[in-house]
């Protein structure tokens, strides 16, 4: 009889906590749509994380824990994901404007100036990159990092850490508005910028991947697998004889691990190890990030329009995050409310391709830079 009722007898505050926090998840997921690929499957994990005694999270033979073991922890899902983004990614619009690279790097600000803010606030260095990289708005790039730097025993944080990048992920159209309002005037929303087609030959999209590895993989090594496997799937994708492969990682390979992934990581959402002030810190501080890398982007193009003769539209600095492609069309939604005949879309495409490379790169230097210092 114990075994029958020792889940009811044992059910605490922190679990009731904890099904009320997954269950706004899975709320956010299907009524508001925010990012429901990842959100309901995490909340649904934290539901069978938090059951006492749940058979899922066992040590010994709980498929969730394995799972977690021999799929996040080792890194496997976070790269398989990378394979199936690169795949979908066309870096077509930033070779034709090679310019907008400078917006992908300026709009990673936000992720140092929040390991700044996150040292302050008592978090080690491995704990403060690991929630820096939120600002990147690369959900992948911020579980492989946080993998890296977070002690297994503190899981709890890379949940946190998880959910806050996929839910402002979510809420870019509602946190970069605001931003881009107050650090812009009307001026300077209504700039006009003429777009050129160019025609990009299929062999540099080819080489374009290729030399990045290269380049990436020489500057930080520990990056490899980071951005090799992003520019694989790319490559995949630009070659034009792995049409199948390149279609199998784009919607099977990208929707399995996906579904996978987010009950793994809700797993990891155990009441003991999340209901602590650092989540609630790490949440903020996600914020935060968001905010920091829209401002850094807007301020970056009002800074080089100190010196160009033809003025870049500073929201386009904006769309600098890896949010692809949520806020290009976000930046081109206000363009044309200020003037509806003000067409900057492929601009700020550009520069949310560019944001797609920035994060990763900016994970990578956090990968190869932080651990001399740990």
């Amino acid at each position: 009889m114990q075994e029958l009722i020792k889940g009811i007898t044992n059910f605490s505050l922190g679990n009731l906590i904890m099904f009320v926090i997954a269950g706004i998840l899975i709320y956010l997921a299907i009524k508001k749509e925010y990012e429901p690929t990842l959100l309901l499957p995490i909340g649904f994990g934290t539901i069978l994380a938090n059951i006492p005694f749940s058979a899922a999270i066992d040590q010994s033979h709980g498929v969730l824990t394995f799972l977690y073991n021999n799929t996040i922890r080792n890194d496997l899902f976070p790269v398989l994901i990378f394979i199936a983004v690169g795949a979908m990614i066309d870096f077509g619009p930033l070779l034709q404007n090679p310019f907008m690279l400078f917006f992908g790097a300026a709009a990673q600000f936000g992720i140092f100036a929040t390991m700044m803010v996150a040292l302050l606030l008592g978090f080690d260095l491995g704990e403060a990159a690991s929630i820096g990289i939120i600002g990147a708005a690369d959900g992948p790039t911020a579980i492989f990092v946080a993998n890296k730097f977070i002690s297994p025993n503190k899981s709890g944080l890379i949940g946190a850490i998880t959910v806050a990048a996929y839910s402002y992920m979510s809420l870019v159209p509602i946190i970069q508005p605001p931003v881009i309002k107050l650090l812009t005037t009307k001026k300077e929303r209504l700039i006009r910028m003429e777009y050129h087609q160019v025609n990009v030959p299929k062999s540099v999209k080819i080489v374009f991947p290729i030399v990045i590895t290269i380049i990436a993989g020489l500057v930080a090594p520990d990056s490899v697998s980071l951005v090799g496997l992003l520019m694989f799937g790319n490559l995949i994708r630009e070659c034009g004889v792995l049409e199948r492969l390149s279609q199998a990682a784009q919607n099977e390979l990208a929707n399995l691990v996906t579904i996978l992934l987010g009950v793994i990581i809700g797993s990891t959402m155990v009441a003991e190890q999340f209901l602590q002030w650092q989540t609630l810190a790490i949440l903020g501080l996600g914020l935060v990030a968001f905010i920091f890398d829209t401002a850094g982007g807007v301020l970056f193009a009002k800074f080089l329009n100190l010196f160009l003769k033809n003025k870049v539209n500073p929201m386009i600095g904006a769309a600098g995050i890896s949010a692809f492609p949520m806020s290009a069309r976000v930046i081109q939604k206000m363009a044309t409310k200020e003037d509806p005949t003000n067409f900057i879309i492929m601009q700020s495409i550009s520069a949310n391709v560019s944001g797609q490379l920035g994060s990763v790169v900016a994970g990578g230097m956090l990968l190869a830079l932080v651990p001399a210092f740990l």
